[in-house]
């Protein structure tokens, strides 16, 4: 079984920063590839960010290409999202997945994927 811990949510003003961080455990980290997805109060849950086992590709969604970086340490099994220009649109509850492909992170909304954290509360005043 796979543990995902989820950290680094909060309250931030328009425009500034925040870096979440995602703790694995449970197996062996660099076997999985990593995923972040968002969901707002009542709106469906989104993809955010991926990357794969290596570190070696990475993916963004549209709305926070250019803003967001996306990471992954293997010898501490931590994955990190860094998030830039926060805007009040990203204000949603964030969580890490992790699953063996890096197709079922990309596609079909994380509908695929085998393994979530419990999600870190992100709000971005105006």
């Amino acid at each position: 079984q796979v543990q995902l811990v989820e950290s680094g949510g909060g309250l931030v003003q328009a425009g500034g920063s925040l870096r979440l961080s995602c703790v694995v455990s449970g197996r062996t980290f660099s076997n999985y590839a990593m995923g972040w997805f968002r969901q707002a109060p009542g709106k469906e849950r989104e993809f955010v960010a991926g990357i794969s086992w290596s570190g070696g590709n990475t993916y963004y969604a549209d709305s926070v290409k250019g803003r967001f970086t996306f990471s992954r340490d293997n010898a501490k099994n931590t994955a990190y999202l860094q998030m830039n220009s926060l805007k009040p649109e990203d204000t949603a509850v964030y969580y890490c997945a992790a699953d063996s492909a890096i197709a079922h992170i990309t596609r079909a909304s994380g509908g695929l994927v085998d393994y979530w954290g419990q999600g870190t509360q992100v709000t971005v005043s105006s």
